[in-house]
């Protein structure tokens, strides 16, 4: 079962070179891993994966998934049906526990067309692999709730990721819950509390890409009832979510994984003067910020 803390990996780029630096990224699966990641998810939002291509994306699931020692769930979205089954395809041959599926990205698709493509996805990807809704509207076409909820009662998807950062929507979700067996994992990391504390499975987190340790020490203050420590965890993830939130998707965080020691490469776009000095005044505050924050994460 996928639960837990799931942790959304940036994806490592090689300096002065197209494509996935792979070394990093088996690295910084290993860090996560040796932090308690209960799962890993390759190329996701966090992941950059509209960067690579697909021969680009399945050598890194390879790799990936055969390094990793927690389960490995995959996005396989892509813009069209045939990309997103070859994706899936390959990711299930290589050992994927799990797949993330958006709707088709860039364009923008009304609630039928949505509905269809998860339908026919389903019916024509022809190998046995859970496959969960990635419903994460900043970037593509939103999954309505009603439309959500009829795919998830045709009984073919094992769940949902929802990113949409709206409690509202997490909690229709689990509710759906008494009707039939589904995980219902949290992606947005602003929610986590409210929603893992309202029954949520877990989360796919790219804040623990750079901080696994709050999360995993937050999750376990949830369960065990401690609201204490789990009060005090929140409020350090909302201070590191107010930080990276001033940057585009995912520069504050691919930033902080920098600043644990592992390897990164550049940003996939150059970013302006104003941005740099924000940068620089992020990894001031957060070198100074990160000690108290892991004291207390393993009090937890």
């Amino acid at each position: 079962m996928i639960q837990g803390v799931n942790i959304a990996a940036v994806t490592p780029r090689r300096a002065n070179a197209d494509g996935v630096d792979l070394g990093a990224t088996l690295e910084l699966v290993d860090f996560l891993c040796d932090k308690g990641a209960g799962g890993i998810a390759l190329l996701g939002s966090t992941g950059e994966f509209s960067h690579f291509d697909l021969e680009q994306r399945l050598h890194l699931i390879q790799f990936g998934v055969k390094r990793s020692r927690a389960p490995v769930l995959v996005n396989v979205s892509h813009s069209y049906l045939d990309g997103a089954l070859a994706l899936a395809r390959g990711a299930a041959s290589y050992g994927a526990a799990a797949l993330l599926l958006m709707p088709p990205i860039f364009f923008r698709y009304p609630q039928e067309d949505i509905r269809t493509f998860y339908q026919e996805f389903a019916r024509d990807l022809g190998v046995s692999v859970p496959v969960f809704l990635y419903n994460v509207p900043l970037f593509t076409s939103e999954i309505a709730c009603e439309t959500a909820a009829g795919l998830l009662a045709e009984g073919h998807f094992a769940g949902i990721k929802d990113s949409s950062g709206e409690i509202e929507y997490i909690q229709r979700m689990i509710a759906l819950k008494q009707q039939r067996p589904l995980t219902v994992l949290v992606g947005n990391d602003k929610i986590f509390t409210a929603a893992r504390t309202a029954g949520a499975d877990g989360v796919v987190s790219g804040v623990g890409c750079a901080l696994p340790e709050l999360m995993v020490g937050l999750d376990r203050a949830i369960l065990s009832g401690d609201t204490t420590q789990r009060d005090r965890l929140d409020l350090r993830l909302q201070e590191f979510i107010d930080w990276i939130d001033s940057f585009p998707v995912p520069i504050g965080v691919r930033e902080a994984v920098a600043l644990r020691g592992l390897e990164t490469g550049p940003h996939a776009t150059p970013l302006g003067e104003r941005t740099q000095r924000r940068l620089a005044e992020f990894r001031e505050w957060f070198q100074g910020w990160l000690p108290g924050m892991l004291k207390e994460a393993s009090r937890a």
